[in-house]
């Protein structure tokens, strides 16, 4: 037997419906026995919504009224008539078992599922399994319009039953409808079988997407082989804005009512290992990805999130493959994963085991313990923890920012696909935590190109609330962020390194910029109205540089140093000379030391830092680079020095030399009055070498003698 099932939202009908996130108002449903070709009663169902303002178009379609609809049964008790109704009708025809028959996939997969999914409760099993009409309608009259252009209207109109849609209510046409189109394809001359049902996964299925069934000794082949797998980029989004605690059981739950593939979450990380609020979602097919685009904007809580196409590359670049060892981890069903931050690197599994204490015992035990670990062996302080049940994972998160030993340990639920992208992360190049943090002014980032010329291709956004970030941006221009430059969001900050309140953003085209300034201008972000002007590449370049953009015009920069900045910023040609101690603070070697043997270190010649000549200008403002997308700071670079300017370097008396051994610490916030006697007081107890630092500090005779005087230092 079938059920036919036809439904109506309180907001978009038709191709869009469920697109707009509208809840349920009606359902219309009519028992068919297959064999008999008799039908049971037709039942008509208004539901009542949490939101009753309706549409122009539902009103105009359906002719209902929010009065109606207030006198109406919520969902679930619907949902409970639905299970009865349908029982008794089977009896009375003699049959014990149906399967749903609706208008295509949107009622089930885009409305059913969604909306039960954020109201907490579940649909029982037959909203599981359903047959499409217009695909079964397609396979037995394939040369009907395709699929994706039928409708009810156009299905009988096919076959010439003449019906009129304005006899009967909005509802019962459609039913009545598609029970006469099903009688049709039943008939002697077609005997169609509804044979293959569609399915919608009752839970999203975690662990690795390419299992890995070798040894450790052919890891390196497989890790070659898995990035050469290909990814149909038709079955892969891209999801921005989740709350940073979200999991892949989370996304999953958002985008309930579709089937993603298994192990088909990534987790998006950032430079530090942790999430960044995206995340890339691999499909089962690419109808069931173009029906989450439908999603997009959609809320998760309080958020709304973005759903944009993505490729395959980019979820073989963030999934990855799997490790022997993490295939192993993960393959004990329905656990519950733990994640620990900031393990000591001595660390034991014993330790771990004895810290999570009896009562929340580890599945496995050592073998439920999964380490990660640089690629030279040695430990990141993060590990992984199988537990398996909810209560035993719940026990463990109580110990968040207890000790052990003498840290504090962080505990975060965690999916399997963070598992894999993490612990990926020891066979790779980079480490999971840098080992030493990106220095807080920018010397010379990557050359990455800024545009100049007369060109209006640029916005200007000017009272951004201080604590506004990227993801605030992004989030702020909405839809025109697919319209921003790779690399084109540049963060403005002062001479302090904070936030100034403006931002620049190079857009793909003037018209493109226009269309944002008229858009966003004095549009609210948090509790602040932002400002937002079209500029061109040569204004955005006089501002960042140290000159003001206003009413009066463009005003000169002053003759200040607050930092360097990328050498494609040409607008001024005056030559500049880099003082010595400018030169001398931001040695590359001193920031990021290289190891270096005994030998080599003796015969090595001094290294400077080289500042091409278009690259020496110090009126620029300070600038914070951001890839756009995605959302994650541009790692600062330096430009290798050619040998002649080493050489030079070495032989001028004006140009201090950082030897090599030596290190450089930064102090951010000290008090103004400090003087050196603080500073040096502060350190006590640690070894400097004071002669290093008449090179680089023009100091007065009475600092210099208090740099030279004797103390007790202890070597470390």
């Amino acid at each position: 037997s079938l059920v036919v099932l036809f439904g109506a939202t309180a907001g978009a009908y038709g191709a869009k419906l469920g697109s707009d996130e509208r809840e349920l108002i009606l359902l219309v449903w009519q028992v068919v026995d297959l064999h008999s070709k008799k039908v049971g009663t037709l039942h008509k169902s208004l539901v009542k919504a949490d939101n009753l303002d309706l549409s122009d178009q539902c009103r105009e379609v359906s002719g209902l009224t929010p009065e109606g609809l207030g006198k109406a049964e919520p969902l679930d008790r619907v949902l409970q008539q639905f299970s009865q109704l349908v029982s008794s009708d089977l009896k009375v025809l003699g049959r014990s078992s149906y399967t749903l028959c609706s208008d295509g996939q949107l009622l089930i997969r885009q409305v059913l599922h969604p909306e039960t999914s954020k109201k907490n409760f579940v649909l029982s099993d037959c909203f599981y399994s359903f047959y499409d009409l217009r695909k079964e309608f397609h396979t037995c009259y394939p040369s009907s319009a395709a699929v994706k252009d039928q409708t009810i209207k156009t299905m009988a109109e096919y076959l010439g039953l003449g019906t009129d849609e304005a006899e009967e209510d909005f509802g019962v046409w459609q039913v009545k409808t598609m029970v006469a189109i099903i009688f049709s394809m039943l008939s002697e001359g077609c005997n169609h079988v509804f044979s293959e049902p569609e399915t919608v996964k009752h839970k999203y299925e975690t662990g690795p997407w390419i299992k890995a069934d070798f040894g450790l000794g052919f890891f390196f082949f497989f890790l070659c082989s898995s990035k050469s797998e290909t990814v149909d980029s038709e079955t892969v989004i891209r999801a921005r804005g989740l709350p940073w605690q979200s999991s892949d059981q989370d996304i999953a739950r958002f985008f309930k009512g579709l089937n993603i593939a298994k192990g088909g979450v990534a987790l998006c990380l950032n430079s530090q290992g942790r999430r960044n609020g995206e995340a890339l979602v691999r499909f089962v097919n690419s109808e069931q990805r173009d029906l989450a685009l439908e999603r997009h904007k959609h809320h998760m809580g309080s958020r709304y999130i973005e759903v944009y196409k993505a490729t395959g590359e980019e979820f073989l670049k963030i999934a990855g493959g799997t490790s022997n060892e993490v295939a192993q981890f993960l393959s004990k069903e329905n656990q519950v994963i733990i994640r620990m931050r900031g393990l000591p690197f001595t660390a034991t599994q014993e330790d771990v085991l004895g810290f999570l204490g009896p009562e929340c015992p580890v599945t496995g035990g050592k073998e439920g313990l999964l380490f990660v670990k640089y690629p030279d062996g040695r430990p990141t302080g993060d590990a992984f923890v199988l537990f398996s049940c909810e209560e035993y994972a719940q026990n463990a998160l109580k110990k968040h920012k207890e000790i052990l030993g003498k840290r504090y340990i962080e505990l975060f639920r965690s999916t399997a696909a963070e598992v894999q992208q993490v612990v990926l992360n020891r066979y790779m190049s980079t480490p999971l935590i840098p080992t030493l943090p990106t220095p807080i002014i920018p010397v010379i980032p990557p050359p990455y190109t800024i545009a100049t010329g007369s060109i209006r291709d640029c916005v200007r956004l000017r009272g951004l609330p201080y604590t506004a970030g990227i993801d605030d941006i992004l989030e702020f221009m909405g839809d025109a962020t697919g319209d921003i430059k790779p690399h084109g969001v540049h963060m403005v900050l002062n001479q302090q390194g904070r936030p100034s309140g403006d931002a620049f953003i190079q857009m793909k085209s003037a018209d493109k910029a226009f269309m944002v300034a008229q858009k966003c201008h004095k549009k609210m972000m948090k509790d602040r109205y932002v400002e937002v002007f079209q500029c061109s590449g040569e204004e955005m370049n006089f501002v960042l540089m140290g000159g003001t953009l206003n009413r009066s015009g463009l005003s000169p920069p002053p003759c200040k140093l607050p930092c360097l900045s990328p050498p494609a910023y040409a607008a001024f040609q005056t030559a500049a000379v880099i003082p010595a101690e400018a030169a001398a603070l931001y040695q590359p070697q001193a920031l990021l030391p290289t190891t270096r043997t005994p030998q080599a270190s003796a015969a090595a010649p001094p290294t400077v830092t080289y500042y091409p000549a278009q690259a020496a200008q110090l009126y620029m403002n300070y600038t914070a680079y951001y890839p756009s997308p995605p959302v994650s700071p541009t790692t600062v670079g330096y430009i290798a020095a050619p040998p002649g300017a080493v050489a030079a370097a070495a032989t001028a008396t004006h140009t201090p030399i950082l030897p090599q051994p030596g290190a450089l610490v930064r102090m951010q916030g000290l008090p103004y009055n400090t003087g050196m006697k603080e500073i040096l007081s502060f350190f006590q107890g640690y070894q400097y070498a004071p002669d290093d630092y008449n090179g680089l500090i023009q100091l007065s005779d009475q600092a210099r003698s208090v740099l030279q005087a004797p103390k007790e230092w202890v070597c470390l």
